[in-house]
């Protein structure tokens, strides 16, 4: 985690993965290994904010999802 990365949960879905896209770019576009290490731990904080959140989603999806289905199938 990149210490000075700030509150992500103020990005929507779209801008997180716009910040990655960008950034991984202008991480193959230097030559500085100083530089290089930051975007890595920037683009790392951008990426488990962005996991985190399809995990939630799934969860929540997973929670409300038609239960009664499960009923057709006896197994005995």
């Amino acid at each position: 985690m990149h210490p000075l990365s700030g509150d992500l949960s103020v990005f929507k879905d779209q801008e997180l993965e716009t910040k990655i896209n960008d950034l991984t770019k202008k991480y193959f576009m230097t030559n500085n290994m100083e530089i290089r290490q930051q975007m890595s731990m920037l683009l790392e904080s951008y990426k488990s904010e962005l996991s985190k959140r399809q995990q939630a989603a799934l969860e929540k999806l997973m929670a409300s999802r038609d239960k009664t289905l499960d009923k057709l199938i006896n197994v005995s």
